[in-house]
Formats: C-alpha cells, sequence, structure tokens
C-alpha cells in the first residue's frame, strides 16, 4: 500500500492541486459575477480605491494628497486626495462601506444623481480642510460618514450587520454610535480635531444635498 502511494504520488499532488486549482477558480468567477452586478460608480469607486491603495505601495502619491495653500496646494487634489489611502485597515473599511451602502444609494437614486452626491461629499470635505486650516488630508473618510448619513436617513430601521460584532445594528442606531466615535476621539485627541471636523462637514454637505435637490423617486412619493 505504502508502495503504490510512493508510486502514485505525482499522480495524487496533481490530481489535489488540480481540485485547488478548480476551487480557487470557481471562487473568482463567483466573486467577478457579483461584483460586475455593483452599479456603475460602486464599482468604480471600490476598483480606484483598491488599485490605488496597491499602486501607493510601490509608487509616491504624495502629488496627489490635499495639501493646504503654502504647502504645495493643486485644484487637483480637491478629488484625488481621497483616494490616497496608506493604512489597510481604513481602506478596508471604506470599501465595505461603498459596497454595502453605496450600493444600494445608488441603485435607489441612479448613477447621475449618485455620482453627483459623491463628489459633492469629496470636495466639500477638502473645502471643509483648507478652510480649518488642515495642512494636509487623505483617505475618504468624510464620504463614509456622508455615506452612512444618507443611509441612515433613507432607511432609518432597515438593519445593518457588523463585522466585530457580527449582530444587527438598525442603521439610525449605527449612525448615532459612529458619531459618538468620532466625537469621543475629538475630544480624547485621537487624530487630529480639525481632520474630524472636515469630515463631519463633508457629510453636512450630503445633508444638505440630500434635503435640496430630492430624488425622482422622493418627488413622486411627496
Amino acid at each position: 500500500m505504502a508502495l503504490f502511494i510512493l508510486l502514485n504520488l505525482n499522480n495524487i499532488i496533481r490530481m489535489n492541486l488540480n481540485q485547488v486549482m478548480n476551487k480557487i477558480k470557481q471562487a473568482y468567477n463567483h466573486v467577478a459575477h457579483y461584483f460586475m452586478k455593483l452599479p456603475k460608480i460602486t464599482r468604480y469607486l471600490v476598483l480606484t480605491l483598491i488599485g490605488s491603495f496597491i499602486l501607493g505601495q510601490f509608487v509616491d502619491l504624495s502629488f496627489f494628497i490635499l495639501k493646504n495653500f503654502g504647502h504645495g496646494f493643486n485644484p487637483l487634489q480637491l478629488v484625488t486626495y481621497a483616494f490616497v489611502e496608506y493604512d489597510f485597515i481604513y481602506l478596508l473599511f471604506s470599501v465595505l462601506a461603498i459596497w454595502l451602502f453605496g450600493f444600494q444609494i445608488e441603485e435607489y437614486w441612479g448613477t447621475k444623481r449618485f455620482a453627483i452626491f459623491i463628489t459633492t461629499c469629496i470636495i466639500g470635505t477638502a473645502v471643509f480642510h483648507l478652510i480649518l486650516g488642515s495642512i494636509f488630508a487623505v483617505g475618504i473618510s468624510g464620504l463614509f460618514f456622508a455615506l452612512l448619513m444618507a443611509y441612515a436617513m433613507m432607511w432609518p430601521n432597515r438593519e445593518v450587520y457588523l463585522l466585530l460584532p457580527p449582530i444587527p445594528v438598525k442603521a439610525k442606531y449605527l449612525l448615532m454610535i459612529y458619531a459618538g466615535i468620532m466625537f469621543i476621539r475629538m475630544l480624547t485627541g485621537q487624530g487630529t480635531f480639525l481632520s474630524k471636523v472636515a469630515y463631519l462637514g463633508g457629510a453636512l454637505c450630503g445633508y444638505c444635498l440630500l434635503y435640496t435637490s430630492p430624488s425622482p423617486r422622493d418627488r413622486q412619493k411627496s
């Protein structure tokens, strides 16, 4: 028996490798199929964030970071800063938020209105950074908070499943929890105070847009 296994070890290993590769291929096809079902803007945001993070491991992206006047400001940075992220944990939660909240909001609003919302929140956060005197800013946290705010206002009682702990929480309570965490971080000095205020400013821009320009579905309901 042992001799048989030794003589056929190569075939056994090859068979197992083929099985593993087939499983990987099936998993890839499943993820790719689901990913292509994402609405256009949501899909592009996720791809851009992941792509820029990978690129940032090999290329200096400091030009695209938002810098204040006198520190290398460029108008392009009003948008590009949001897609520069060096922290994998922040990237993970940003992608998950866009995937979870952005998916449903874009499907409800449509591509055009969602694109306007995204652009307004990103640029709005950047403007608040400049007004408050932040020397530099990176990341899409302002949009993260704006998406959560919009989702909680549109579907306050819809449950969202957390990763840690893995329990369902209503969107309105999740918004309160996140806002509370940001407030505590401001008071305890975790992260710069100005950056947290700027993120709230980006959400404020989204809030104003949400109420001053209702979607066609909202007009029909009213």
